[in-house]
């Protein structure tokens, strides 16, 4: 049996169709840059201004001379790879049944999405500028005081000059639940289930919109690091390299591979607000 008849592209646009469904952490950094980078080991220089100088006016008084721009450079590489590999008895009879292919293939989408929830999730609670809470000195969240911590990191970025509009908040199942005591908050509802499946927004809280995902990083598994911000905070990008289909020599099967390749960094910490957690 031939594989020639398989269409990488149709395949390609179903995984990122899949991904972007059950990105959390993904969801909250912006992708200005994503268009500009096509391989892994991709870069992008990334200029930021500094702070233009205001003076004192007098009338009929000449100016000082303009001043020079300046300011610091960022670099976004796309240095993450993650590859499926996987076997199918017949690649052509799949194609005819999109309900087999698409299961196999959300099956590879589910397994990279984590990966780089995963990644993302460490890379935005290394990043923060703002700390509540410490490894040695963590605090101990109630449900008469799980909104209070969540007021306090909104009085963290608003110190931080961070603009009030689309703040949001990534919490632990467990913190989520002391949420759901609390008057104060404001429950989605009808996404709570789906919330608890494959992460997503569950609420307001303190001028945050709430999301509730399984990969909120835990050091030593109790030390939960609840992540608040903006999407100014950092910049995300991805790209589906390859996707292929191929006869392995050893077996009587057809299979499919697949490269994901990513990047991502914080550009501005001081967007982003951490609180280091344990369990009541």
């Amino acid at each position: 049996m031939s594989v020639t008849n398989f269409i990488p592209t149709i395949w390609s646009a179903r995984l990122l169709e899949h991904l972007d469904k059950v990105h959390v952490y993904a969801s909250l950094m912006n992708r200005d840059y994503e268009g500009e980078i096509r391989n892994y080991g991709d870069t992008v220089k990334i200029n930021q201004i500094g702070d233009i100088a205001i003076k004192d006016y007098t009338r009929n008084t000449d100016i000082d001379a303009p001043d020079e721009l300046d300011g610091t450079q960022d670099t976004l590489t796309i240095d993450q790879a993650k590859y499926f590999n996987f076997a199918c008895d017949d690649v052509d009879a799949a194609q005819v049944n999109p309900k087999l292919m698409d299961s196999a293939m959300e099956r590879a989408a589910y397994a990279l999405n984590d990966a780089t929830d995963t990644y993302l999730a460490n890379l935005l609670y290394v990043g923060a500028a703002g700390t509540l809470g410490t490894d040695d000195d963590p605090v101990i969240p109630t449900k008469e005081d799980a909104y209070e911590y969540l007021v306090d990191l909104g009085t963290l970025l608003t110190e931080q000059n961070v603009p009030m509009a689309s703040r949001w908040v990534v919490v632990p199942a467990w913190f989520h639940g002391l949420l759901l005591k609390d008057d104060r908050f404001v429950a989605s509802g009808t996404d709570y289930n789906k919330a608890i499946l494959q992460g997503g927004q569950v609420g307001v809280a303190a001028g945050f919109q709430v999301w509730l995902s399984n990969n909120v990083p835990n050091t030593d598994g109790t030390l939960y690091k609840i992540v608040a911000g903006t999407n100014a905070a950092g910049s995300y990008a991805e790209q589906i390299l390859k996707t292929e289909a191929y006869r392995p020599e050893a077996r009587f099967a057809d299979a499919i591979k697949g490269l994901h390749v990513y990047g991502a960094k914080v550009l501005q910490g001081g967007a982003l607000a951490c609180l280091t957690a344990n369990k009541s």
